[in-house]
């Protein structure tokens, strides 16, 4: 079959073209529904024109900028000339300002103590207005027309109307579409517009020969049958769409650091408000518009909203901040003056929602496949109507009638007209490519009840191939709940971190505490601050956080440390340095550098160390190496290491010089605690039985790696433990070598998992998974088949670049979304499987019966009701399955694996040759065997043979469960869905045949009928038991090579 699709529908995961993309749809050939099939492609109109939007957006950004670098130099250059310049020129000039912004402020505003309107304020960031800005007065000037405190932020009460007046930050959406938007979807079916055309004839027609109102049951049938199909087909695509809305809302749940009553806290950046203090950080996305009040090296990237490639610098000087660019260093403090889609970045997010998402890959071929069996079934149809015609035309010049034609032989050639166009109804499988979306949307409902946020809806279906996760140690393998286990001070062996001052006092001086409480408290990231409740809370990254609430049992103040100390240059810590360094004036006058950081990269950069008496001394090799010895015995331990030193600055140091990064004194070396988390031992063993490779990825020291790896149960004996310099260091060759036997890289850079993610993927050609949470793992996650961002540890940055973002960090939850990839994957395959088997024998029974004996035994009325138990029925009971267990005691299916297996061919052939010989039979010899005598023999034969195919259909159903085992019957009545509608399909089947005989073509059945058409569908089961027992042929996977393994095990001992 797959070799039948063109290449047209083979896309790959990622990196596709629009013209691939434009390619496939046009090679789409027979559609009976593009509204309805293309609903979750991508509009690449929609998103040609978002793209033209989005560069014009981008070239205003562009000359905006350029603007205000002229004017920035202007000013620069002409503020001496200002000082020729009278003050009453100058104050003529800002009332004049003051008098523009204020000018159509409304009333309420004005009431409200705001004195500047919004739309002003709005082309004041946008158009990087730096001149008026100064004529404010700067931000604190602008903070007051706002009516907020740059230290107090914005009070709670007045939220409210700061939304009325401003706006609120969100973005414009589209309107959801309603239950009555879906039928009128599904009414564009064209082969339904044809059969109702054709119902409407039946019924003018048979009014005329018939009369009133047994000349309407035909046409009124069909008619009926039609809403039925429109109204399941378009109540099951509405119950979709809402879970995808659902998830749509949790991907936009992003929440940032404020200041509001003069509390620290977070809020939902839908919340944020104009006049609001923001909080940033590395890898933030800066969630508004606004105006910089404070920080250190702000390094923001503007490429996503100007297109401009360079970082900027963002200082007093330089104060704009764009809403939509990202955090790539340093850390701040903003002022909120525009929100939504007064923004450009607001408007920009409108255009780009145009386009919609890619599809996946499955999604693709199944259309490939819908596409090669339709043009199957419109041959058959077209032959169908062909032998049908001929034998009635013929017959009719047979009895010498040729010339004579009445209203009934014009309603007889419409019923095979009608037969004919239902057989393509049935035979395009329009519901395959849905049935991929039907499963991804409930996997991914499902998948964010286990903390897994899926962003893209190809992850979810490419997780159920990946062959290797690269994953974070901390935050994921392990809680991220870390505590300072163990300190190496001045010299002395490890003391108890659990000892509080009273303890260190009998080792330390007062001096040397004094100096470590300096270092933990001002060299942070991190703040202690009190929540409304008054109680202190402590806001930062788990090791700041770690190291804070140390230096808070030793009796340090944090308040104090800072006001004791004047904070002069921030050099924030970063994946690449690896460290974080800070230049702090002290109460005497004199400067001092802290640094803190990776044990081997801090101890290099000292010479000093300290002993209790708060003496320094010179490190000599015996001495480092008795220091390595600590931090190695630490790291043994599975303790993360660090080192804190201190460094006093001579008076001749220029504050604009980098922070110095050698000549330190060596203070401690601090052993941090962070525990394996429940049940990842248990995980990584399920992935290793699975054929997943689990790799740790990490920064810290190769001996803590080592110890974590090995209590995870990832690294074993002959495993490779790499540190990343030693790693990069190689050549490709030598890496695409030792790559399959790496199960650890230690200190790591981001650009070492990129590498290894790169080679992975293109010369192992691996499926791989990759975690991350920081900034620079952004390149990581867009190259990997599947990205995963930490929901609690990771950056917005991060986030963005992911595929999936894990809710709890946990690596358990990435699990279960292999789990359930595999799911969606296998369910696809009982649904294809289920759906063939239903056209092959349709398209037979009514051809073959055409050919023979000049009539389709399946009505039009009978061949829709078919159509639904097998596409949109169908795919909800099948494509909906939960995962179990035994899904991850298979290997993964490799890239170049062919989806419609050996197996399941072996499986359709045999229930179809079984369904075939028994309708047949009965077709052509069924009153004999039967016992069927009288005027209604041929009506009850024709409804038998109908109520007989539907229970084959039905039972085969049910055998589609477990295309491999035995066992189908495992874990049914636990799922509501398919047991709910395997009995509504029965309930309704009882329905028509006992009750709607009229419209369907149908007459009651005794019950010896009855019982014997269930039979005869039941006896599918065991002929399935006989046909799983077939060996079938399996290409036999090589182990050297990475690019594939065996979808299924076959054979009845799977069970």
């Amino acid at each position: 079959m797959e070799k039948l699709i063109p290449k047209e529908f083979d896309l790959s995961h990622k990196e596709r073209s629009d013209e691939a993309l434009m390619r496939w749809r046009k090679a789409v050939g027979l559609v009976k529904n593009r509204r309805r099939r293309f609903r979750y492609a991508a509009d690449l109109e929609k998103r040609s024109e978002a793209k033209e939007q989005m560069l014009k957006i981008r070239e205003h950004m562009r000359i905006c900028l350029l603007a205000y670098k002229a004017a920035f130099r202007f000013i620069d250059a002409g503020g001496q000339g200002n000082q020729f310049l009278s003050e009453e020129a100058i104050d003529s000039r800002e009332e004049d300002t003051i008098e523009d912004i204020q000018n159509e402020l409304h009333k309420e505003a004005r009431e409200a103590g705001f004195q500047i309107h919004p739309d002003k304020l709005a082309s004041l960031v946008a158009c990087y207005d730096i001149k008026t800005l100064r004529k404010l007065k700067g931000v604190e000037g602008l903070a007051s027309r706002l009516n907020v405190s740059l230290d107090e932020g914005v009070k709670s009460t007045y939220v409210p109307i700061r939304q009325t007046i401003f706006g609120s930050n969100q973005y414009t959406e589209k309107p959801s579409k309603s239950l009555w938007m879906f039928v009128w979807e599904a009414m564009q079916d064209v082969t339904l517009i044809i059969l109702m055309v054709c119902a409407v004839v039946s019924i003018v027609v048979g009014l005329a020969t018939e009369g009133w109102p047994k000349g309407m049951y035909d046409g009124l049938g069909i008619i009926l049958s039609i809403f039925l199909v429109v109204m399941v087909t378009a109540v099951s695509d509405y119950r979709q769409s809402l879970q995808f809305k659902e998830l749509d809302k949790e991907k936009k749940k992003v929440f940032i650091h404020v200041t509001r009553d003069g509390i620290r806290q977070k809020v939902s950046i839908h919340d944020l408000v104009v006049g609001d203090i923001v909080h940033l950080s590395i890898g933030d996305q800066v969630p508004a518009d606004g105006i910089f009040i404070s920080g250190y090296n702000l390094l923001i990237d503007q490429s996503s909203l100007t297109g401009e490639s360079l970082p900027i610098n963002i200082y007093e000087s330089k104060p704009f901040l764009l809403a939509g660019t990202k955090v790539q260093d340093g850390s701040g403090k903003m002022l909120v003056t525009t929100v939504g889609m007064r923004t450009e970045w607001g408007k920009l997010m409108d255009t780009i929602s145009e386009g919609g998402e890619d599809e996946t890959p499955l999604q693709v071929k199944l259309n490939g496949v819908a596409t090669t069996i339709g043009q199957i079934g419109l041959a058959f149809a077209v032959m169908t109507f062909l032998v049908l015609t001929v034998r009635f035309l013929v017959e009719k010049g047979l009895r010498h009638e040729f010339t004579k034609w009445s209203s009934s032989d014009a309603l007889t050639l419409i019923n095979y007209f009608s037969t004919a166009v239902t057989i393509i109804v049935v035979a395009v499988p329009e519901g395959l490519p849905l049935a991929v979306t039907l499963s991804l949307a409930f996997a991914m409902k499902k998948l964010m009840t286990e903390k897994a946020l899926v962003r893209h809806l190809s992850a979810c279906e490419t997780m159920g191939s990946a062959t290797c996760i690269l994953t974070d140690k901390t935050g994921t393998l392990t809680t991220n709940n870390m505590v300072v286990n163990k300190i190496w001070i001045c010299g002395k062996e490890e003391v108890d971190s659990n000892a509080v001052r009273d303890a260190l006092d009998s080792d330390v001086s007062g001096n040397i505490l004094a100096i470590l409480l300096q270092a933990i408290f001002n060299n942070t990231g991190s703040e202690v601050v009190k929540d409304k409740n008054g109680k202190r809370i402590i806001l930062g990254t788990p090791t700041e956080s770690a190291l804070l609430e140390y230096g808070l049992l030793l009796g340090g103040d944090f308040d104090y440390q800072r006001r004791e100390c004047k904070l002069l240059k921030v050099e924030p810590f970063n994946s690449h340095k690896k460290k974080m360094s800070i230049l702090v004036a002290l109460g005497n006058g004199k400067m001092r550098a802290f640094c803190k950081g990776a044990s081997e990269i801090i101890l290099k950069m000292c010479d000093k160390t300290i002993d209790s008496n708060g003496e320094t001394f010179h490190l000599s090799e015996e001495r480092v190496g008795n220091i390595m010895n600590v931090i190695n015995a630490f790291a043994g331990e599975a303790l993360r290491t660090l080192c804190l030193a201190f460094k006093d600055i001579e008076d001749g140091f220029q504050e604009n010089s980098s922070i110095p990064d050698y000549g330190y004194t060596l203070i401690t070396v601090v052993g941090i605690k962070d525990p394996v988390r429940p049940g990842v031992k248990e995980a990584v063993k399920t992935c290793l039985e699975a054929g997943i490779t689990v790799r740790m990825i990490t920064g810290d020291n190769i001996n803590t790696a080592k110890a974590i790896a090995k209590e995870c149960g990832i690294l074993n004996d002959n495993d490779l433990a790499i540190e990343g310099p030693d790693f990069r260091r190689g050549t490709p060759e030598e890496m695409s070598r030792i790559i399959p036997r790496i199960e650890i890289m230690a200190r790591s850079s981001p650009t070492d998992k990129h590498v290894l993610v790169k080679m992975s993927r293109n010369v192992l050609k691996e499926v791989v998974a990759v975690t991350g949470d920081g900034t620079n793992d952004a390149p990581a996650l867009h190259e990997a088949d599947i990205g995963f961002a930490m929901g609690i540890a990771g950056t917005e940055v991060a986030k963005e670049s992911a595929d999936v973002i894990v809710l709890n960090d946990n690596f358990t939850t990435i699990l279960n979304v292999a789990k359930w990839g595999r799911s969606v994957y296998i369910n696809i395959q009982k649904f294809v499987q289920f759906q063939l088997t239903v056209n092959i024998v349709a398209l037979m029974i009514n051809f073959i019966s055409a050919c023979i004996s000049g009539s389709a035994p399946l009505t039009a009325v009978q061949l829709l009701w078919v159509n639904l138990i097998m596409d949109t029925l169908g795919a909800l009971a099948l494509a909906t399955e939960p995962p179990h267990d035994g899904l991850m005691k298979r290997p993964p299916v490799g890239r170049t694996e062919s989806f419609i297996t050996t197996t399941m061919w072996r499986n359709i052939i045999g229930q179809s040759i079984y369904q075939l010989a028994v309708l047949l039979v009965l077709n052509f010899d069924g009153k004999k065997i039967l016992g069927l005598e009288g005027s209604d023999a041929t009506a009850l034969l024709n409804t038998f043979i109908f109520n007989t195919f539907v229970f084959c259909q039905v039972f085969n159903e049910i055998n589609s469960r477990e295309i491999e085992k035995i066992n189908i019957f495992r874990g049914m009545l636990g799922n509501w869905i398919f047991t709910g509608i395997i009995a509504s399909t029965v309930v309704f089947q009882v329905i028509i045949v006992e009750f709607l005989g009229t419209f369907a073509s149908t007459v009651p059945l005794s019950w010896h009928l009855w019982f014997l058409s269930v039979v005869l569908g039941a006896v599918s089961m065991p002929i399935a038991v006989v046909l799983k027992c077939i060996p079938v042929y399996k290409k036999t996977p090589n182990s050297t090579q990475h690019d594939g393994y065996d979808p299924l095990p076959s054979g009845p001992d799977i069970a």
